[in-house]
């Protein structure tokens, strides 16, 4: 009989035998499991004694919720200290994607009770799905009583839901101010990848526009937090503290809103601009763009109804037309000609007779009327375009173009407002540079009244003749005080806004006094294109400009029609000579220079009245003829007067 197998040493063959396993096998089997033993107590060690606070810290996160507590808005004022942009009061909705696994569920029930439309939503989703799951999805602004009690009565249902207190920016009604304050708006993807807005999240509320942008980083305060316990439906049950959001700085604009209001309501039913000026400083008096645009809209949700209305409108309401637009000046290019030809020594002994235009280099340049002998005293009141091309004919394009850039034109004023366009000021080198073409002789003709390649914006035009009555002396425009602003972010917006800056050019005091003069004439003799325009018991200086859109024989091509008719351009200020003000002046298609002086009338006439209420010498407001596109011809003078020019 065969001793019994050790059923520890040996196992059953397939053919029923028993056979004997390895010691050595055996002992490995017995390390490996030992080995996966001991890793899985160094594992549960590592989560239950090591990792504790981690996990205890991840499970108060279940129940504790931060919720933002978003810091308001500066307000801005005018430089009396007058409330332009407040804050009020708002709920707004957002949803949290980490409380619900598939959102699209609850969608039909989310968009009947915030009256959104399930596409809305969807689209939301579309622009936030590539942001952390964690991040709030704001979903509706500025929702109602009714809206609020839905979200309270579905917690249970909808535990995606939360609504969050909010400043929301108050604008002043009927886009007033609209394009110098500007607007804010949701943060976009553009902005995200530029380095300025490197510390946004997406959803952040920033300025977009006008002052709102540019000092957005002084307007905007610091957000807040509550820590909030919340069970598993994110119902609240209790506070366990907060840090407080620290508002925003309130700005003090230097626009005054009496100057303000009388240049909007001068440019009311009007497309262009008007901006005032004090020369002293540079500071913005005021500054107003039409058509304009609500910013209300667009610090919510921009409706596209109202974005399609804004897009379709041939004017380009969101175009700040007083540091944007960029059109031929027309005879107020007349102004720098002056100093340049004076400067130069030429045009103090140069008598031009003006029969109606005159001839160069084979083209007959028209001038609309027959002045007869013209010299530097009477060109600038009777805007005689023969003695302009006269006097360009023997500066010279560069000599031109030399005086012109000495007074900022050609380049950006460095004004605090975003996107501010340079114009052009062309010259030989910018032919070449920018056509690859020579400059011809001939072109020059033009460039002197104001026409050609040459292209102003109105606060270029507003700083240059400002500068010129003051004697040569240029300061750079500017909307806010700069002791509203720390140094140092008041030397990064001047790094940010390049321009002509500070400059003094050299005047000599006898053609200081000849230009003045002669500008006090436009308005003030009955031989002055604005004379019109005029204002009793005022010293108001200025000059005309009538700007074509188009070439005579393209105007005879196009038949005629209100797009057709020039550019009416006006600078003028008061007193002539060391102003306190100076105000620009562009009605687009308005047809006639004069027409633009009477809406400068209306501003200057404000800003009188306003200084001599103060002063106690209170009078009643001038009244100024009104301006209509269809005043087609000059304003009547005696008939033993010379007639003036059209302009």
């Amino acid at each position: 009989m065969e001793p019994a197998q050790n059923p520890e040493h040996s196992t059953l063959g397939l053919n029923g035998k028993a056979e004997k396993l390895p010691a050595g096998k055996l002992h490995s089997a017995q390390y490996i499991i030992a080995l996966i033993l001991a890793i899985l107590i160094t594992g549960l060690w590592r989560l239950q004694v090591l990792g504790a606070d981690n996990f205890r810290a991840l499970a108060d996160a279940n129940r504790i919720r931060k919720v933002p507590i978003l810091a308001p808005r500066g307000r801005i004022f005018d430089r009396e200290g007058r409330l332009l942009v407040d804050n009020y009061p708002s709920v707004s909705c957002y949803l949290l994607r980490e409380q619900v696994k598939d959102i699209n569920l609850d969608l039909p029930l989310i968009s009947r009770g915030l009256n959104i439309p399930i596409d809305q939503i969807q689209a939301i989703l579309r622009h936030y799905q590539a942001a952390p799951k964690y991040q709030p999805i704001p979903l509706k602004q500025d929702i109602t009583p009714d809206e609020q009690a839905f979200i309270e009565a579905h917690r249970n249902e909808l535990p995606e839901l939360e609504t969050l207190d909010v400043q929301r920016r108050l604008y002043p009604r009927d886009g007033f101010a609209a394009h110098l304050i500007g607007y804010v708006g949701e943060v976009s993807e553009e902005m995200l990848d530029n380095p300025r807005y490197a510390f946004y999240d997406p959803g952040d509320v920033v300025g977009r526009s006008g002052v709102e942008e540019t000092y957005d980083s002084v307007l905007r305060g610091t957000d807040g937090y509550k820590d909030v316990i919340v069970n598993s439906h994110g119902k609240e049950l209790g506070h366990l503290g907060e840090t407080l959001a620290i508002p925003g700085k309130d700005l003090r604009l230097t626009i005054d809103l009496d100057i303000q209001m009388a240049a909007e309501k001068a440019l009311e039913g009007k497309v262009g601009a008007i901006v005032a000026l004090d020369p002293h400083t540079g500071e913005v008096l005021a500054l107003a763009s039409r058509p304009t645009f609500d910013p209300n809209q667009f610090s919510g949700r921009l409706t596209k109804s109202y974005w399609d209305q804004i897009l379709n409108n041939p004017d380009h309401p969101l175009l700040d037309k007083a540091t944007q637009a960029q059109l031929a000046p027309g005879s107020t290019f007349k102004i720098i000609m002056s100093v340049a030809g004076l400067q130069e020594g030429i045009a103090q002994d140069m008598h031009v007779d003006c029969q109606g235009g005159a001839t160069f280099y084979g083209h007959f340049y028209a001038c609309d009327q027959h002045h007869g002998m013209v010299n530097i005293n009477n060109a600038i009141p009777y805007s005689c375009d023969t003695f302009f091309y006269t006097l360009a004919n023997r500066l010279g394009i560069d000599t031109i173009a030399r005086y012109a850039r000495s007074v900022g034109l050609g380049q950006r004023t460095g004004i605090d407002l975003p996107d501010e366009a340079t114009g052009t000021m062309p010259s030989t080198e910018w032919k070449l540079r920018t056509l690859h073409q020579p400059w011809y002789a001939g072109e020059t003709i033009s460039v002197g009244i104001g026409q050609g390649a040459v292209t102003v914006t109105p606060v270029q035009l507003a700083r240059a003749l400002g500068g010129i009555a003051s004697g040569g002396v240029f300061h750079r425009p500017h909307v806010v005080f700069p002791d509203e602003v720390s140094s140092q972010d008041l030397e990064a917006i001047h790094e940010s806004f390049p321009g002509s800056g500070e400059t003094t050019i050299p005047l000599s005091k006898e053609n200081w006094e000849i230009i003045t003069d002669a500008m006090a004439n436009v308005t003030g003799s009955p031989i002055g294109t604005a004379y019109a325009a005029h204002l009793d018991g005022i010293d108001f200086a200025g000059k005309t400009g009538t700007a074509q859109v188009m070439s005579h024989d393209a105007l005879a091509r196009s038949g005629g029609g209100h797009k057709t008719q020039p550019n009416a351009w006006f600078v003028g200020m008061t007193p002539r000579r060391n102003p306190d003000i100076v105000v620009a002046v562009l009605w687009e298609h308005g047809n006639w220079g004069n027409n633009s002086a009477r809406l400068a009338a209306q501003v200057i006439d404000a800003f009188v009245n306003k200084q001599r209420k103060r002063a106690g010498n209170v009078r009643e407001v001038a009244t100024v003829p009104a301006a209509t596109t269809s005043d087609a011809t000059p304003a009547p003078v005696p008939a033993a007067k010379p007639v003036p020019s059209a302009e």
